[in-house]
């Protein structure tokens, strides 16, 4: 998903909602990527991959609205599917209206049955799918989803896109007309992207923040694999907050689901303007870490560090994570670090001055007189040394774009890229730069022939 196509919050959004929903495994996320056009719900051909309520934005014959995938709705669960249910229970009451979608090959189940008693009592408008819908003799089968009473059957193939012309009309019919279509990204709410390793807290960090069981969170490693956006109001401003599924030791070998998670973590880092790498401040800085680390600085956003979990950290801990952050986190010093405990709220309070501190380092501008008079007075002080005989000098300097910073350096030979660190450190120290990373680009002026 482009940052342009972010989705809108299901409550506060300007579009109507739609909410999907149904037993396990029977179609319901590859029905919402038809309906938005792109292949952005993670489907697997196992139950309960969805898990969590995830928005996004659709449109169809003009309108637009927002469509809310549930995970799996079984009545009789138990543990975290029960708790997955109480998601799909909390979108219908946030919902305008109801996509129910049924597997028209099993027909009615006691689930189904028990779905449609829910769904009367919410008294919501309900547009009954009947999915799986592949050819004319299946479609014979779904007309015996009239008995569920909810009026007519909508017969549909989400997997291609059978008789979603029809169910899409329908679907417009029972929504309210949406206002003026806005942009929810121009001139909105920051967006910060909640990023790490699998089962480090990032859940329970959003749920916190927006104070509210809003994200399922089990101990089982993995429990989200969408990214879900949600506005949270913190410290008197509206912030989007995308919780993401934890990047795994090695996208190639991931399975299924996980391989697209993973790149669904990687499109949030790309959405994000700051990213929140959550780390277990029990356990070792881990080669995952680093690897995330490195695709937020390679994608340019801001970075702050939050060590989670830090009501389990005793003092020997803290000593041996002080060498780890020494040896490993040495290539982003400059990233804000804070100490939490999501469970209980412990200093969470502070993500905000740290958050506000890397947005204002990232988008940081220095003048080209400014940066000039400084390049002036560091090669003065710490000339390039001479290499070969030959001694390349930095000519020029200007900052051309914010977000993250970057500079370019005209210089009469290729710097080294000792000199290269060394001259953004000093950017550092004169300009601050805090929680972004700087990108320097050399411009070697060629030689005239004579």
């Amino acid at each position: 998903m482009s940052e342009y196509d972010a989705p809108t919050d299901a409550v506060s959004g300007p579009v109507p909602v739609l909410a999907v929903i149904g037993r396990p495994n029977v179609g319901k996320s590859t029905l919402v990527n038809r309906i938005i056009g792109r292949r952005e719900a993670v489907v697997e051909d196992v139950p309960g991959v969805t898990r969590d309520r995830v928005s996004y934005d659709a449109h169809w014959n003009g309108r637009a609205f927002t469509v809310v995938d549930t995970g799996g709705w079984d009545p009789d669960a138990r543990g975290l599917a029960e708790r997955i249910a109480g998601q799909a229970e909390i979108a219908v009451q946030l919902a305008d209206a109801v996509l129910f979608v049924v597997d028209a090959t099993v027909g009615i189940t006691d689930a189904d049955a028990a779905v449609v008693r829910v769904l009367r009592k919410s008294g919501k408008p309900v547009v009954l799918a009947a999915n799986k819908v592949d050819d004319q003799r299946a479609e014979t089968e779904a007309y015996g989803l009239w008995n569920l009473g909810l009026g007519e059957p909508f017969p549909v193939s989400a997997l291609h896109g059978r008789g979603s012309g029809d169910l899409l009309d329908a679907v417009l019919a029972a929504l309210p007309e949406a206002p003026e279509e806005t942009d929810p990204l121009v001139g909105g709410p920051r967006r910060v992207a909640i990023i790490g390793r699998p089962n480090v807290g990032k859940s329970s960090l959003l749920n916190r923040l927006a104070g509210e069981e809003r994200v399922v969170v089990d101990d089982a490693s993995g429990t989200t694999v969408d990214p879900v956006d949600e506005l949270v109001e913190l410290g008197g401003r509206i912030w989007r907050f995308i919780d993401t599924a934890g990047i795994r030791k090695r996208v190639k070998t991931a399975s299924g689901h996980e391989y697209y998670a993973s790149l669904r973590t990687n499109t949030a880092i790309e959405r994000a303007e700051v990213c929140v790498l959550v780390i277990d401040g029990g356990q070792s800085i881990s080669e995952q870490d680093m690897r995330i680390i490195q695709s937020v600085r390679e994608a340019g956003r801001a970075l702050v560090i939050a060590f989670n979990k830090w009501d389990l950290v005793d003092e020997e801990r803290r000593y041996y994570l002080d060498r780890e952050i020494e040896r490993d986190l040495v290539q982003v010093t400059w990233a804000p670090r804070i100490n939490v405990t999501a469970r209980t709220g412990w200093h969470v309070d502070r993500l905000v001055p740290a958050l506000d501190r890397a947005l204002e380092g990232w988008e940081t501008r220095v003048g080209t007189g400014a940066l000039n008079s400084f390049l002036g007075r560091l090669i003065a002080e710490h000339p390039h040394p001479v290499r070969g005989g030959k001694q390349p000098k930095i000519l020029f300097g200007t900052q051309p774009t914010t977000a993250p910073p970057t500079f370019v350096l005209f210089t009469s030979g290729k710097l080294e890229a000792s000199y290269e660190r060394y001259v953004e450190r000093r950017l550092r120290e004169e300009f601050g730069f805090v929680g972004t990373p700087i990108i320097l680009q050399q411009r070697v002026r060629e030689k005239r022939k004579r």
